[in-house]
């Protein structure tokens, strides 16, 4: 198996926007920040499991990638409507 460079960078970006959306939530106490954080949490839980060998058409890895997606797309239509 070779080293997917796209993805380890996919997965190292997404661990520090955990990150920052964290420590934002920590400090600001901005909730969308948590949201974002879960969401890239998500991402790059299926990056992971793309570099350790599981193939990106799997089932899970659809579904992880779905939920993500569905909490940017909540955390943004609540702060609009706020």
């Amino acid at each position: 198996m070779a080293l997917d460079i796209t993805t380890l960078l996919n997965f190292i970006f997404a661990v520090i926007i955990v990150i920052l959306g964290l420590w934002v939530f920590r400090v600001k106490k901005l909730i969308i920040a948590l949201y974002i954080a879960l969401a890239f949490g998500l991402f790059a839980v299926s990056h992971l499991a793309i570099l350790l060998g599981t193939p990106s058409s799997n089932i899970s890895i659809i579904i992880i990638r779905s939920l993500a997606y569905l909490v940017v797309i909540y955390a943004l239509a609540r702060e609009a409507m706020r």
